[in-house]
Formats: C-alpha cells, sequence, structure tokens
C-alpha cells in the first residue's frame, strides 16, 4: 500500500470481496510519509499494517541498474525491473511467508487463468488511458499466479469514484513518474550519482563531422532535440549514442525513424517459446499507441520485430511490449533499432 488512492481503493474492493487483508507498505527511499498515509488508510479499513525495509536491494537492484543502463547509453525503465525484482519479488515473497496466499496491487491490468494452456495470462486493463500492462511484461508464471489486480476492470473515473464513497479523496492521485529521481529532475539525479563518470566528448553527424561537445552521454536519449546547443540549418535530433567512443550522434528527424527493432532479455506469458513468426502489435514506449508489426525468432536469446510503419526513436534499453489485442504476449529489453 502506497497510501495513494488506488491502493487504498483496490485493498476496500477486496475486503467487499470476502477476502482477509492485510496492508504493507515497502520503505525504498528512506521516506516514511507515504507510509504513515498508508496506515491512515489501513486504520479506516480496520486491517493490519504492516512496514518493511526494503531500501537495500531497492538501490543495488533498481537504482543501481538504472544508473549502470543510462552510463551505457541506453534509456532503461526502472518501472519493469522494479515490478519484477521487488513488488512481484522481494515483497511477494515476503507476504507468502508471512500468511499470504496472493499479493494485491493497484496496476490497471488483468490477470486471468486459461484452463486451456495451463497457464497465468496477463491482459490491457479496461482503462485504455490508464492501463499498465506495458509495465508487468517480464513477469513469470508463479508471479503472475499469485498476484490480484483488483483495478483491472475499472475506469480510473470508477476508482475515483469509489475513494470519494469511502472517504479516500484527500489521497495522492497519481505516483510520480520514477520515484527515486525527485520532481522528475534527471538532471540534478544524474550530475549526483554520474559525477566521475560522466565526460564530455563530441557531437558528429553519420559521416563523423564534429558538429559540437556534449555534456556526457547520461544526459542524452535518443530522439532529444533540446539541450544540443548546436546552432544548424535544420532541427537536429540524438540519433544515436555511441558508448565505447563517447560520441553522440545527431541528424534530421528522418533518421529517427526506423523499420524495426531487435529484442533480448525475453519473457513470454501466453506461449513457452516463439518457434514461428506471428503478427502482433509492439509497443515500444509507454503511452503510446501499439504498432502492427511481425514478430520473429533470432538467434537464441533474441527476437526480430519489424513494424508496418516505421517507428520513432526507438532507444535501446527500453522496453518493447508484445501485445495480441488485450492479450500481452510478453516483451523484452530492446538491443538496438534496425
Amino acid at each position: 500500500m502506497s497510501g495513494g488512492v488506488d491502493s487504498a481503493v483496490a485493498a476496500a474492493l477486496l475486503l467487499d470481496n470476502g477476502y482477509d487483508v492485510f496492508g504493507v507498505t515497502m520503505i525504498l527511499l528512506g521516506d516514511l510519509s507515504y507510509a504513515e498515509s498508508a496506515k491512515r488508510v489501513c486504520k479506516r479499513l480496520n486491517i493490519p499494517h504492516h512496514v518493511v525495509d526494503f531500501t537495500s536491494v531497492f538501490k543495488e537492484k533498481v537504482i543501481n541498474s538504472f544508473c549502470d543502463e543510462y552510463v551505457s547509453g541506453k534509456t532503461p525503465n526502472p518501472c519493469v525491473i522494479c515490478n519484477k525484482l521487488i513488488k512481484a519479488g522481494v515483497l511477494l515473497d515476503w507476504a507468502l511467508s508471512n500468511g499470504a496466499s496472493y499479493l494485491a496491487t493497484g496496476h490497471y491490468a488483468k490477470i486471468k487463468y486459461n484452463s486451456d494452456n495451463n497457464r497465468f495470462l496477463l491482459y490491457k486493463g479496461k482503462d485504455v488511458a490508464k492501463d499498465q500492462s506495458y509495465f508487468l511484461w517480464s513477469l513469470n508464471q508463479s508471479q503472475l499466479g499469485h498476484l490480484k489486480t483488483p483495478l483491472g476492470e475499472l475506469l480510473k473515473s470508477e476508482v475515483s469514484q469509489i475513494a470519494a464513497e469511502r472517504g479516500f479523496s484527500e489521497l495522492e492521485p497519481e505516483s510520480q513518474e520514477i520515484c527515486f529521481i525527485p520532481k522528475n529532475n534527471y538532471g540534478d539525479f544524474l550530475r549526483e550519482k554520474f559525477k566521475e563518470l560522466i565526460c564530455p566528448g563530441d557531437i558528429i553527424d553519420k559521416t563523423g563531422k564534429v558538429l559540437g561537445r556534449h555534456k556526457g552521454l547520461p544526459f542524452y536519449t535518443i530522439g532529444q532535440r533540446k539541450g544540443l546547443g548546436i546552432s544548424f540549418r535544420e532541427p537536429l535530433y540524438v540519433i544515436d549514442l555511441i558508448r565505447e567512443k563517447n560520441v553522440v550522434i545527431a541528424g534530421s528527424e528522418d533518421d529517427l525513424y526506423k523499420s524495426g527493432l531487435v529484442a533480448t532479455n525475453l519473457n513470454f506469458i501466453s506461449l513457452n517459446v516463439l518457434s514461428e513468426e506471428i503478427n502482433i502489435e509492439a509497443q515500444i514506449r509507454y503511452n503510446m499507441k501499439p504498432s502492427a508489426a511481425r514478430l520473429s525468432p533470432f538467434k537464441k536469446d533474441k527476437t526480430v520485430v519489424e513494424f508496418k510503419e516505421k517507428q520513432r526513436a526507438i532507444a535501446p534499453g527500453q522496453s518493447v511490449v508484445f501485445y495480441q489485442g488485450e492479450n500481452v504476449l510478453g516483451g523484452g529489453i530492446i538491443y538496438s533499432a534496425r
């Protein structure tokens, strides 16, 4: 329980459906304010409340991983890692070892058991604008089988209405984008964390011509336009980052559009393994519409996604999630655009 509206309503709905419920709040950053809010919610619901300190494992598994990826010139998604290793990882383990049968979260996504193939399947949430299935693609069958997502069948407006009826309207309506970056200020966070690892270097074009200087690779992402500090006859965008040479490659907006990608670190939910080409929709970042594509096996631990229409700013390190309708087939980490 985060102390926000979504987790409060999730707990209330479980109680309404006859579950024996207790709340648990993770301490991840040393901030206890949200734990106090969650405690008040649990008191109002008349359920026990527990606080667990996962600060150390969160730093090791999520924050340090995020930093390592950024230093290497990639654009990671820490929420995906957190859901797998923290929420459905150490928190789920703690809950099960303390008498729980399931861990419930406030995610807007649906989990259903399919008796035909004996698998737990993941689906988009009813609220298209709030759907969070994108962040859950890496969960395995054991994790999905022990998760409950009570808000998956509801619209955010319906959740807000339930919150008002239960007296939860004063709670935080949303979580911030990345919890460990205050006010989502990447610049300050990167300067503090990377200090000696940040090395200025050249900004070059596709031919290798030097156009200017960059402040350090962690400050740049594929598709970025602002902050290059270069006067040019046409708008310039970051089209690639080469860690080995410590260079930022700049080009036109047309250079950002690619027809496909290679993905690694694969996880399939609705099938054991990808053995043949299939038609899918692929989503390369959160809050964007999935696009028609062809998914093909590629070597042992990689797959190829070929889009029907070129996609803008495919960034290595980000998650690509595979859908067939509402069903989440699985996903992977973008290795390269192609």
